[in-house]
């Protein structure tokens, strides 16, 4: 029968979200599409029960510096205030919540909302109420704020700050445990690795949208078997093989992860031939370089043996040591298909020039056009179309088998399913 005029279609609610078994080695395709799932995410994953990365300390070096960045989808601002301390503030004025702050950095002595310029000092207290008592006429105030209204209840909404080694992150959740019991002991000691309490230089950023769902940039980065396989200059140089010397690396939920690999000795591409080149299409054995510098690898006496460690802290950042290039990766979502993905590359203040110009020359395998990430959005792009097309498919996740555990190689999807496993039980799926 036909919908009377002026009739609402009834929209068909959403299945009930539910995994399709009890495994963990198959990702159903809705989990990276349905907003729903999506919104869950932002709830229990970002905004509750996890420290979030926001910045360096290097980003705000003097009073009055601030950087506006992202947890979630909410906007807030890393901030030194004029004591030299760090706060985190959302990005949303007490009175109407507008977006006040829309330059990306730089240095203030107060934020001034636009709209009715209310006015906050560096730590998010309200300072200023434009009219608060109203307008006098005829010898009597009219209009303004009631008699009980206090500035001091009026504040932005301030979050906990966790800084370590030049890293901040910050929460929205006041019963968040500490920073250190969140990384666990495993991977603390990773990050302490290359966070080892040298101050940290800003080299510079690079940004950009990646069509695809946030977790599959969690993903890649706890993906040892695609590096030799996907990416040319890997494979072709001896960057990163199957056959390194490697270990994975994870905290006692999961959530965390570290992929550790020593390159072997071979630097020149005809000594990375073996097993592990032949039938694979990304080795080039024509490939050569114009300029030989970008394979200019110098050991660091901080690294203790790995050349390379690839470092996931569930949900929102990566950390980056791949030879001398040191970096941070931050995933600041954007709906179910797309996420920003924010690189800030960094040096140490007792670097020599020479080892800063190694770092931002190796630092071109990354980033938006880098040698090596380039491919990484690509992949990530492609396999969300699918997702999208088809939501009752799934992903397998089952080399290296189907359990959860710490290996001493790379051909496995282990971090990958310790994720899932920890995913399915914060999200309550």
């Amino acid at each position: 029968m036909a919908a009377a005029l002026g009739d609402v279609a009834e929209v068909p609610a959403p299945p009930p979200l539910a995994w399709p078994s009890d495994d963990i080695h198959r990702i159903p395709f809705w989990a990276y599409t349905r907003p729903d799932v999506y919104e869950r995410e932002l709830e229990r994953l970002f905004y509750k029960g996890h420290w979030a990365y926001v910045g360096l300390e290097a980003e705000v070096p003097k009073p009055g510096d601030y950087l506006r960045t992202v947890i979630g989808e909410r906007s807030v601002i890393l901030v030194r205030d004029a004591d030299g301390q760090l706060s985190v503030v959302e990005n949303r004025c007490a009175h109407r919540g507008m977006r006040f702050c829309r330059a990306k950095s730089g240095n203030a002595t107060s934020f001034i909302c636009p709209y009715h310029q209310w006015s906050y000092n560096l730590k998010g207290d309200l300072q200023g109420v434009p009219l608060k008592r109203g307008v006098r006429q005829d010898g009597q105030w009219l209009g303004g704020m009631p008699t009980d209204f206090k500035t001091s209840e009026h504040g932005l909404t301030k979050l906990r700050v966790a800084a370590r080694g030049g890293v901040v992150f910050a929460t929205f959740d006041d019963a968040m445990e500490s920073f250190e019991d969140f990384m666990g002991p495993t991977m603390l000691g990773y990050f302490d690795r290359l966070f080892n309490g040298r101050k940290l230089t800003l080299l510079g950023h690079s940004r950009q949208r990646i069509p695809g769902n946030w977790k599959l940039m969690q993903e890649n980065i706890k993906d040892p078997y695609h590096p030799g396989l996907l990416h040319t200059w890997f494979v072709t140089f001896g960057l990163w093989r199957a056959d390194n010397k490697s270990q994975l690396r994870m905290d006692a939920h999961g959530r965390h992860a570290a992929m550790i690999s020593t390159r072997g000795e071979a630097k020149a591409r005809a000594d990375v031939t073996g097993d592990v080149t032949v039938g694979v299409s990304s080795f080039k054995a024509s490939m050569s370089l114009h300029d030989d510098r970008f394979l200019d690898v110098v050991p660091e006496a901080w690294w203790g043996g790995p050349s390379a460690v690839m470092m996931t802290v569930f949900p929102s950042v990566i950390f980056q040591q791949q030879v001398n290039s040191v970096s941070t990766r931050h995933i600041q979502p954007r709906g179910p298909n797309a996420f920003d993905f924010v690189w800030t590359h960094f040096g140490f203040e007792d670097d020599t020039e020479e080892m800063t110009r190694r770092r931002l020359r190796q630092a071109n395998l990354f980033g938006p056009a880098g040698f090596v990430s380039a491919d990484d959005g690509e992949v990530i792009e492609f396999s969300q179309q699918n997702f999208s097309a088809d939501a009752a498919q799934s992903t397998l996740a089952e080399l290296g088998g189907r359990g959860v555990g710490d290996t001493e190689h790379q051909v496995t999807e282990t971090l990958i399913r310790g994720m899932y496993a920890y995913w399915r039980k914060v999200m309550a799926l």
